[in-house]
């Protein structure tokens, strides 16, 4: 069980939904999966469970297959975006291997059944492990194509109650422009989800910013590569953007 309880540890959030692309898995290679990166992922993970947090991810696969990128070369998308989940699931056992390696106990549910290696993912019984402090991970997306990961955290935080849904990026927030390519652009402390709406900021998909504003959860955008930035983020005390009404 987690040793930390939000009300003493400053978390302004119990119960958190980190969402991980899969190309931050790749760390500094072009493809695949670096350990090294995933323990320090993991390493962030442990530190805010320790605090207190309840956490449960959702990791995107694009370090191994993207869906959309097979069907832009001819393949049929939904079957593209069956390998995307597919490749999901490989990084969600390799995060789960490295968490269990750091002695943070994990379950990897995913919506695609496939027992062999992993659980089928049942709403009570993701809820019970994360009752439990278990590190649960969402795996296959939401199981169907046509609907990226950014939409399966989303529908994910809202069927775990989640207090809040962090998006880990390469930078420090959301910005007006790509910073790497435009001195100028504007960092946001703070944006509502019409903001991202209306100006087309590509925080996640427009259907991931709808179902996070109708279920009112907060998405923290925060740098995932950043030494506590996890936990900074869950605290107030990290540099972030908050998106809200």
């Amino acid at each position: 069980m987690p040793s930390g309880d939000p009300e003493t540890s400053g978390l302004k959030y119990k119960r958190v939904l980190l969402k991980l692309s899969g190309e931050a898995l790749m760390g500094p290679g072009q493809f695949g999966i670096d350990i090294p990166t995933c323990e320090k992922f993991a390493k962030a993970i442990k530190e805010a469970r320790e605090a207190g947090a309840e956490i449960c991810l959702v990791i995107g696969g694009g370090n191994i297959f993207r869906g959309v990128a097979g069907a832009a070369k001819g393949m049929e998308r939904a079957q593209a975006d069956s390998m995307g989940m597919l490749a999901t699931v490989m990084n969600a056992l390799a995060m789960q291997s490295v968490l269990e390696n750091m002695d943070v106990p994990t379950r990897v549910l995913s919506a695609i059944h496939m027992e062999a290696i992993c659980e089928p993912y049942i709403r009570r019984r993701a809820l019970r492990h994360m009752e439990k402090g278990r590190v649960v991970i969402f795996a296959a997306g939401s199981g169907n194509p046509f609907f990226t990961t950014d939409t399966a955290a989303a529908l994910r935080a809202a069927e775990m109650g989640c207090d809040v849904l962090m998006k880990g990026t390469k930078v420090d927030g959301v910005y007006s422009a790509d910073p790497k390519t435009n001195p100028d652009a504007e960092r946001y402390d703070s944006l509502t989800y019409m903001d991202i709406l209306k100006n087309d900021l590509r925080v996640m998909d427009q259907t991931a910013i709808s179902l996070t504003r109708e279920n009112k959860i907060p998405i923290i955008v925060f740098p995932l590569s950043q030494d506590g930035g996890v936990v900074g983020a869950l605290t107030g005390k990290g540099t972030f953007t908050i998106v809200k009404d």
